[in-house]
């Protein structure tokens, strides 16, 4: 695991020790950027872009952006055994300045009232049995936390099958071996 562009490039990520945290592959990192800087199927701009980092493990999408001159990266975590390697990861890279971590259970919808900021992205990262998606998103819309034109990255095992909002627009979705991609927005 390493980050892959940007002014951190090729600095190596810790990585969990137990098989509970599904770290970000890095092809899969790879494709997620490629697709936020060349799609003609939306416009985000990841320089000065305000992050919202649900489920973040190691931090490797939000460290990933913060490399990539993303403004700030809010990181929302609340496994025990992962968030000491989420702080070291921010810390070697020296991003604290430019982060925050809540440690929540986002699985609550009180949680998301902690939550002030509006972002750019907003990626989702839950575990792949995960079955609170629907409920996230509608969170998420009656929070106001996307901007009016920012997009959400939702990762998931290819072969679940999940209920979205009415609201929610999905705008491409990828497979990538096991896992699979949406970028979607709200209308």
């Amino acid at each position: 695991m390493r980050i892959i562009s940007g002014t951190s490039k090729g600095k190596k990520l810790h990585k969990p020790k137990d098989l509970l945290t599904r770290p970000l592959k890095d092809l899969t990192k790879e494709s997620i950027f490629n697709i936020i800087t060349h799609s003609n199927k939306f416009s985000i701009a990841l320089e000065g872009a305000n992050i919202l980092d649900l489920f973040s493990g190691t931090g490797s999408f939000g460290l990933e952006c913060l490399s990539r001159a993303s403004k700030h990266v809010t990181f929302v975590e609340n496994y025990k055994k992962i968030l000491p390697i989420l702080k070291k990861n921010i810390a070697d890279l020296n991003y604290e300045k430019k982060s925050q971590i809540i440690e929540i259970d986002i699985n609550n919808s009180s949680s998301f009232k902690i939550i002030r900021n509006q972002f750019d992205v907003i990626f989702l990262d839950p575990p792949y049995k995960e079955k609170k998606l629907l409920e996230m998103l509608e969170n998420i819309f009656q929070s106001n936390l996307l901007k009016d034109k920012g997009i959400i990255i939702i990762h998931r095992h290819k072969k679940e099958s999940d209920e979205f909002p009415k609201k929610f627009n999905i705008i491409e979705e990828k497979s990538y071996g096991i896992s699979k991609v949406i970028f979607g927005n709200y209308i």
